[in-house]
């Protein structure tokens, strides 16, 4: 029990001096950039969905 309390002590103490917290414009810089890349990633993403849903098309036609 002694242990659990002395590792609570220590979190404490380290996320209140030991931690450098952003300040609000460095947050609202990281979301963001944060915001940017995820659009860029969707857009990756449903590119290449639309196109192999497309090439998938082509190809079931030459079979049917």
């Amino acid at each position: 029990m002694n242990k659990i309390k002395v590792y609570i002590q220590e979190v404490v103490e380290e996320l209140g001096s030991k931690v450098t917290w952003p300040t609000w414009s460095e947050l609202q810089e990281s979301a963001i950039v944060v915001m940017i890349a995820t659009l860029i990633f969707a857009v990756i993403v449903f590119v290449m969905d639309f196109s192999f849903n497309k090439g998938m098309e082509k190809i079931y036609q030459i079979f049917t």
